[in-house]
């Protein structure tokens, strides 16, 4: 489809963010041909550095297969989403949501917004809610709204705050010293949430990263004869398809009836009446599994009845097709990083750490350590897995140039956002729900990278310098 030229009452950023997109979706490959061509790069690389080509293919085997638990969670967090989207009762609330904004410049900003607050409670819930607070917006036709700028709203809350909230695995493991590996409780101690996201510091960086997001979306927001609508891209209007046929045999009755779903309903409930006695409901929400198995029985319930809900699920399924093939691709990458290892004896990813935390002084710890943590993101686009990595090295440089480690977490966490506002990894499960690729929302998130990257590292810097060292607290 030819892209839509820049209208006159577009400002210099839309104009720019309209010639991006453009020439994402004409030069953008898929997200598949992405994420080989990160596999054969990183490879070359370990190669470069003396790993034999044996260690290079089976450091990729063995990775590839490393995220599988994972790709699983993140499949059936756009078939939960799809599964209560489709409920009527919740279509009718998201609907009601939908009437608030009155420009589509302004509901552009309020998905944003609620993407990025919803984010720090829940950044699995954030991507699904989002996707779908889109396609109710798009269905007003009385909204001047491009679809392609209001998807790249919806995905601000994963590409820029979530690591900042409550959902943040690298803050959660600091603060659970059950979950961390004995090297790591070595060094760093346990730095609760007071230390980490609850810092005014970070909550002050939350605040501008949110701020400045909504007035990246306004300015960049199209208009006019440059919009373009969700019918430009043939997404599908899931109402009419969750209508439930009659029933047309003997055989069918269980399918229609609610008995099935009562009883497993009951259970299902009984055993999340457990997991969030038995946590803080923070803790427990952010479990992708509780949060996946939360869904999926109010999917359940809000259907009814068995036929309702496999049909809701049959028309999930397809858009998972991403998720499935190229979530493996990325565990191999991972595994190159950090597993085939040069002739020296080391892997890739200390060669990396190696050369940054080496030019690393207290006052530019901040700058250093986020650049090297954004750089790494792109190639290994796993929040929790990714700090496990680095975890070791980056805080024992912590301590040995003393920098407050609970800043250290946040460095991290912020820098660790910036590269998913072009990572095609997890934007799969917001654009299965939309209906969309990668290429037509990634010229707008493009442009919140490139204001993102100044932002958050002169605020990591100027902020860190704020805060002293303390030695780490043994539980």
């Amino acid at each position: 489809m030819t892209a839509v030229s820049a209208a006159p009452s577009d400002g210099p950023l839309a104009r720019f963010a309209l010639r991006s997109a453009a020439w994402a979706e004409r030069w953008f490959p898929d997200a598949y041909v992405f994420a080989a061509l990160g596999v054969v790069i990183v490879a070359v690389f370990a190669l470069g550095f003396g790993a034999t080509p044996a260690a290079t293919a089976t450091a990729f085997g063995d990775g590839f297969w490393s995220l599988i638990p994972f790709t699983m969670q993140m499949a059936f967090v756009v078939i939960g989403g799809y599964v209560v989207a489709t409920a009527p009762a919740v279509a009718r609330v998201i609907d009601a949501l939908a009437r608030v904004p009155r420009s589509g410049r302004g509901a552009i900003c309020y998905v944003g917004l609620i993407s990025m607050l919803t984010s720090l409670l829940s950044w699995g819930f954030s991507l699904v809610f989002g996707g779908l607070l889109v396609r109710a917006l798009a269905r007003r036709e009385d909204l001047d709204m491009d679809y392609r700028a209001a998807g790249a709203a919806a995905y601000l809350g994963l590409g820029a705050v979530w690591a900042m909230g409550l959902s943040s695995s690298a803050a959660q493991l600091q603060a659970n010293p059950a979950s961390m590996p004995p090297a790591l409780l070595a060094i760093t101690g346990v730095i609760p949430f007071s230390e980490t996201i609850l810092l005014w510091q970070s909550i002050a960086l939350t605040a501008a990263l949110i701020a400045v997001s909504l007035v990246v979306c306004f300015v960049t927001a199209p208009r006019g004869g440059s919009v373009r609508r969700a019918a430009d891209f043939d997404v599908a209007d899931e109402r009419a398809a969750s209508m439930l046929p009659p029933r047309s045999r003997p055989g069918e009755w269980l399918e229609y009836s609610p008995l099935i779903t009562i009883l497993l309903a009951a259970m299902s409930l009984g055993w999340l009446a457990y997991e969030f006695a038995d946590k803080p409901l923070v803790t427990a929400i952010a479990n992708l599994n509780t949060y996946n198995f939360a869904f999926l029985t109010a999917g359940l319930l809000l259907h009814w009845r068995p036929r309702s809900f496999l049909n809701a699920v049959t028309r999930a399924v397809p858009s998972t097709t991403g998720v499935l093939i190229q979530f493996p691709l990325y565990g191999g990458i991972a595994s190159l990083l950090t597993a085939a290892k040069g002739g020296d004896g080391q892997t890739l990813a200390h060669h990396l750490s190696s050369v940054f935390v080496q030019i690393a002084t207290t006052e530019t710890f901040s700058l250093v350590m986020g650049v090297y943590s954004a750089v790494l993101g792109f190639f290994v686009p796993s929040g929790g897995g990714k700090w496990i990595i680095e975890a070791p090295y980056v805080m024992q440089a912590a301590n040995d140039l003393q920098v407050h480690l609970g800043w250290a977490v946040q460095v991290y966490n912020a820098a660790e956002a910036l590269p998913n506002l072009i990572n095609p990894f997890w934007m799969l499960p917001l654009l299965g729900v939309l209906g969309l690729k990668a290429r037509d929302i990634v010229g707008f998130t493009f442009i919140q990278l490139l204001v993102h990257i100044p932002l958050v590292l002169g605020l990591l810097w100027l902020l860190g310098s704020t805060l002293s060292y303390h030695p780490p607290v043994m539980p």
